[in-house]
């Protein structure tokens, strides 16, 4: 009897082996099961800060210092706006809030300042934004590979020139599309003072698509426009569906349109959305929605129990390219250590003129949101780094 259920379990063991070898592999991107994740709205636990990992005299002293560096860029009624970045095409608050963040250690709250639930426009951060709605673009199976080129899907005339037709969707997330031409009466080389104020340039040749890093917002307005048309329906709305109730963000935030940027979609007049609030308008969001945007993706696209943004798109996101400054899909990096040379090269962020700043750090598990501040987020990682005990 024993000789035979000892054959018998020989025989079945290479069953077994290949059934598991058969079970598609965990995926390692995924959310722990213990992981914590916030509830809805204000619904947010906080921690110790030395329940979280800190020495909580030295993470007191970070926060401290951050609340002294109020920005110097930006005033608080935005007067220098036109100054800096030339005439307005969209409105902007009467005011703002003053310098403000949150940190995270783990999706707990362990510090927190200012006025974190006023909805401010935080500038270039809705770069990344749409480079997220780009990555629900791919996976909804409505652009094929990012490698084709735009005009095989956009057919507005805004790709019909030789320079145009050779932009792929990867050159617009990478800001190396080189689009030529006029978007709401911006013009892409960014010449003409009254237009772009301080950061009006100088003319210069145009390169080829996929070959020169250039910051350009109206560059990233046009892929917004493409990527309305694909949808077909405002991204605001998109973002709030496939992200921001998901996450569980509140119901302050706005992307407001510019005056003149609306345009018909199958006899619908549909707004386009800006990757910035460089001429008014802009994603006006908190802190605290910020923070749960981040920490979405320390959680690899994940909350709780959905995979919101494909674990593949949050890493390809989040890779250098060949070609600028330590840039992914419209994502700042740090691969080289020469953004804030005192964090992991593994962290990166969304930035937005201000500063605005959601930095993630998924080496020490860390979201940090810091809003109208003087530009050194390096001083302020450096500090909070610091504070976590060895």
């Amino acid at each position: 009897m024993l000789l035979r259920r000892s054959w018998f379990l020989l025989l079945l063991l290479p069953a077994i082996a290949c059934s598991r070898l058969a079970q598609p592999p965990a995926a390692t991107t995924a959310a722990p099961s213990a992981a914590y994740f916030p509830g809805p709205g204000a619904n947010w636990q906080h921690r110790e800060p030395e329940q979280a990992g800190f020495e909580p005299a030295r993470l007191r002293e970070a926060v401290a210092w951050a609340r002294q560096q109020e920005t110097t860029q930006m005033t608080p009624n935005f007067s220098t706006q036109e100054e800096i970045f030339g005439n307005p095409l969209g409105p902007l608050p009467a005011s703002r809030a003053a310098t403000n963040g949150l940190i995270l250690r783990h999706g707990y709250i362990v510090a927190e300042w200012g006025e974190t639930e006023r909805a401010d426009p935080t500038y270039s951060v809705a770069k990344s934004v749409l480079s997220t709605l780009l990555g629900l673009t791919l996976e909804k199976g409505l652009i094929k590979d990012i490698h084709d080129p735009v005009v095989e899907y956009i057919h507005d005339g805004g790709y019909d020139s030789p320079q145009n037709r050779k932009i792929t969707w990867e050159h617009h997330a990478r800001q190396t599309s080189e689009w030529e031409g006029e978007l709401w009466g911006k013009n892409a080389d960014f010449v003409g003072h009254e237009a772009f104020g301080k950061g009006e340039r100088k003319p210069r040749p145009l390169q080829e698509p996929g070959s020169y890093y250039e910051y350009n917002d109206v560059r990233i307005n046009r892929f917004a426009l493409s990527l309305l048309q694909l949808w077909r329906k405002p991204l605001p709305e998109v973002f709030r569906t496939e992200i921001m109730n998901p996450i569980g963000a509140s119901d302050s935030w706005q992307w407001v349109p510019y005056a003149n940027s609306t345009v018909p979609i199958e006899g619908k007049p549909l707004a386009s959305v800006s990757g910035g609030t460089r001429w008014g308008g802009g994603l006006w969001i908190s802190a605290r929605d910020e923070a749960r945007f981040g920490y979405l993706f320390l959680r690899q696209g994940r909350w709780k129990n959905r995979q919101l943004v494909p674990s593949a798109w949050v890493q390809q996101a989040t890779a250098p390219g060949p070609v600028g400054p330590d840039y992914g899909y419209l994502w700042w990096l740090n691969t080289q250590r020469k953004a804030w040379p005192d964090a992991p090269a593994s962290s990166y962020a969304a930035l937005g003129a201000g500063s605005n700043t959601i930095w993630i750090d998924p080496e020490h598990d860390l979201v940090i949101v810091w809003r109208w501040h003087n530009g050194s987020p390096n001083e302020l990682i450096k500090r909070v780094l610091g504070a976590l005990k060895s």
